[in-house]
């Protein structure tokens, strides 16, 4: 009896489990549930390709700004209250952007940033503290959660854009069902939750400054220009698959399928990393099925289905990949800490200046082509850092 209250109460490892899922689906999906609506959204306002961009790029920048922060406020206000008040951050900002006015189509999307970049950087330190002997099996089942959540949320834009009074409100709307229930089922955390965020580690002494090593750089642009290149197809994939002569609703399902593909890597590669240090061979080959990916799209667009699984896994691979890189090439927490603030911030921010970019690109040349071609050239400087960043050693070694 006791153990069904504590069920039902949510103290249960159950409901701390079923919290932890929710929470990480609500991490990709409102970002990229945008991009089926683009056309849409530019028809609705008379926006050019480079401000349809910057909806894609105001969430990283806020990846980009809010990861720092977000350590310290989880460190003051405990990670589980923490976690809940950016859900409700984000309910507002999908509320906002949703609710009509251009203004707070940005505003929105710019709360929406700033919540889910809190999320990044605690749900981790969530799953150490709470479950320490089971952090890869948790990990990988999270990354395969937001990527699946990714893609339903971008299949079903398309159907549901027909309901909403403009034509994607009710869309775009649509992923805040996902964050009531997710604040539903963490809130009974925040009150049961009585232990204390971990202490801070500070940083084994290196002996010279972080940013000086060769090997920090590897693993920061490993980790950007794998960035760079997803938010980019995220933000213009259903774009470049309208322009290449597909339907709405077909762009839309290749839109998810491609992001699912991404998540499944998480079920393959996070095993593995506990048995291996070099990864050089791993990060060759997954960046290269990414290429194939690209390549694929620009040359024969009618095998699309194709492309898209191939690009997904590899990039899907690629994050992982770059995450690991943070902790094995890292010899302290702290130096870890530090390594993962510099390949985040600088990652994030690399990756927010794509979609703008290679809007305003398309705006110039009017084709999607050069677009993918700079794509396989990130994809391929990508594969040579990971010759880098893949071998075993370690920062200060």
């Amino acid at each position: 009896m006791r153990a069904f209250r504590s069920l039902l109460s949510g103290a249960s490892p159950f409901w701390l489990i079923a919290g932890i899922l929710l929470i990480a689906a609500n991490l990709r999906a409102p970002v990229t549930g945008v991009a089926p609506l683009l056309d849409l959204l530019r028809d609705h306002f008379h926006l050019s390709a480079g401000a349809a961009g910057l909806l894609t790029t105001l969430p990283l920048l806020g990846f980009a700004l809010m990861s720092p922060a977000a350590a310290r406020l989880g460190q003051r206000h405990g990670l589980g209250q923490t976690l809940f008040v950016a859900m409700l951050v984000l309910f507002t900002g999908i509320l906002l952007r949703s609710s009509g006015p251009l203004i707070a189509l940005f505003a929105g999307t710019a709360l929406i940033g700033g919540a889910i970049a809190v999320g990044n950087v605690l749900l981790p330190a969530l799953v150490k503290r709470d479950f320490p002997d089971h952090v890869t099996t948790l990990t990988a089942a999270y990354a395969l959660t937001m990527g699946i959540a990714a893609g339903l949320v971008s299949a079903v834009a398309i159907p549901l854009s027909g309901l909403g009074h403009n034509g994607w409100d009710i869309a775009l709307a649509s992923s805040a069902v996902l964050v009531w229930v997710t604040l539903l089922v963490w809130w009974p955390q925040v009150r049961a939750q009585a232990r204390t965020a971990p202490p801070a580690h500070t940083a084994a002494p290196l002996a010279k400054s972080l940013w000086r090593y060769a090997l920090a750089w590897q693993v920061t642009l490993f980790f950007g220009l794998n960035s760079l290149v997803y938010y980019v197809i995220i933000s213009w994939l259903p774009a470049m698959l309208h322009e290449a002569g597909f339907s709405a609703a077909r762009t839309g399902t290749l839109h998810g399928v491609l992001q699912i593909a991404s998540a499944l890597p998480g079920l393959v590669l996070i095993p593995l990393l506990r048995q291996r240090e070099d990864l050089r061979g791993a990060a060759v080959a997954v960046t290269l099925l990414a290429l194939i990916g690209l390549a694929g799209l620009l040359l024969a667009p009618a095998w699309s289905l194709l492309w898209c699984i191939a690009y997904g896994f590899g990039a899907g691979a690629g994050i992982i990949l770059a995450l690991a890189f943070v902790s094995l090439r890292s010899a302290s927490v702290g130096t870890a800490a530090a390594l993962s603030g510099m390949a985040q911030c600088l990652g994030y921010l690399l990756a927010a200046s794509g979609p703008v970019l290679t809007g305003l690109l398309h705006d110039a040349s009017g084709s999607w082509a050069p677009i993918l071609w700079l794509c396989m050239g990130c994809a391929t400087i990508q594969a040579v850092l990971g010759l880098y960043a893949g071998g075993a050693r370690r920062l200060g070694d």
